[in-house]
């Protein structure tokens, strides 16, 4: 069965089963509002539900609106307020107050079941895409890293995308809600060393999709890293296998440039957001040397945050995976920390 990250999949399996549907979506939130911005809500016309927008407080009523919508075929932007009880029954401190726009799929000025079709076709390939939707018009359009939307509009779709956030935007005109649909995030840990198993942890606790890679079986064990995915790949093969996009990281771990040196290849003229390998200065030194030998560009061999993680002292191999899961993290969600972003507002102007 679909599960709560399912919504557009959801509603359109639904509706090609000729339910009438409706899709909920929270496009504003202020204070202790239970669900951010994104969240979503599939509701069918005999009030199935899947999904949430609230956490349970505004469920019903959201509902109702959008039975009403798959009638008259009318999106509709709702406001409401979570009182203090209301947030406390969910697990927060205080209420707040949520928008929430509805839209009949199928109906009236609601989205049509192509473009449904098309997202779900995006979000099965894992591109990266942003939905905008006019909040006073209805009209809709996509921004995927191929293209479509253009100007301001595009402009904002592409930010939004890197940051990871649905919002409302005034562009072009117009007021605009961006429904950011992102890839899962994925880790490829290169090295099945002592730093990886507390990171490939932590990684699955911070929402990636971990997969350990080594071509040595008794470092990549079952018994070393029970429960994870495991590849007895070479790295080069196995992160072809894996596919690289940006929503992927990569850390090479091992210290041994017959394992890291063909993973970092891979990495560096990959879209991957993060590439991070183990070693001292010297040590990095000597890699960018070899990865120039085979070629490689400075600006893509600048691409290696090493030495690896932010700079907080850590010692053991569990502080040392906090330090990569926090350069990560800031990579992930300040686009502008990337060593690419910095490189290039360093450039002296043409």
């Amino acid at each position: 069965m679909p599960g709560h990250d399912q919504i557009p999949e959801t509603a359109l399996e639904w509706h090609r089963s000729g339910r009438g549907v409706a899709i909920a979506t929270v496009v504003e939130t202020w204070g202790s509002a239970p669900r951010q911005a994104g969240a979503q809500l599939a509701i069918s016309s005999d009030a199935e539900m899947m999904g949430s927008v609230s956490g349970g407080c505004v469920e019903g009523a959201v509902v109702a609106e959008a039975l009403e919508a798959m009638e008259d075929g009318q999106p509709r932007v709702l406001e409401y307020g979570v009182s203090d009880d209301d947030a406390f029954a969910v697990g927060l401190a205080c209420g707040g107050t949520i928008r929430v726009l509805v839209e009949p799929v199928g109906t009236g000025q609601g989205i049509t079941p192509e473009m449904l079709a098309e997202l779900v076709g995006h979000r099965a390939a894992h591109h990266r895409l942003a939905l905008a939707v006019n909040l006073d018009t209805w009209e809709r359009g996509f921004f995927t890293d191929a293209g479509r939307l253009t100007g301001a509009l595009g402009e904002a779709a592409a930010a939004a995308l890197d940051t990871d956030r649905s919002r409302v935007v005034e562009a072009d005109g117009g007021r605009w809600f961006l429904a950011i649909h992102n890839p899962p995030l994925r880790l490829a840990i290169v090295g099945a060393a002592h730093i990886a198993q507390p990171l490939a942890q932590m990684a699955r606790l911070t929402g990636y999709a971990v997969t350990v890679i080594d071509p040595r079986e008794a470092f990549a064990s079952e018994i070393r890293f029970p429960g994870e995915t495991l590849s007895h790949d070479w790295p080069d093969e196995a992160l072809a296998k894996h596919g690289i996009d940006a929503r992927t990281a990569i850390v090479a771990l091992t210290h041994d440039p017959k394992i890291d040196d063909p993973a970092l290849a891979q990495a560096i003229a990959s879209p991957a957001f993060y590439i991070g390998a183990l070693g001292s200065t010297r040590t990095h030194a000597k890699r960018v040397a070899r990865l120039a030998a085979q070629g490689f560009t400075e600006a893509q061999i600048a691409r290696i945050d090493a030495p690896i993680g932010s700079d907080i002292g850590a010692m053991t191999p569990a502080e040392i995976a906090v330090a990569i899961m926090a350069e990560m993290t800031e990579r992930l969600r300040r686009p502008a920390t990337r060593p690419s972003a910095r490189q290039a507002s360093a450039a002296p102007a043409a």
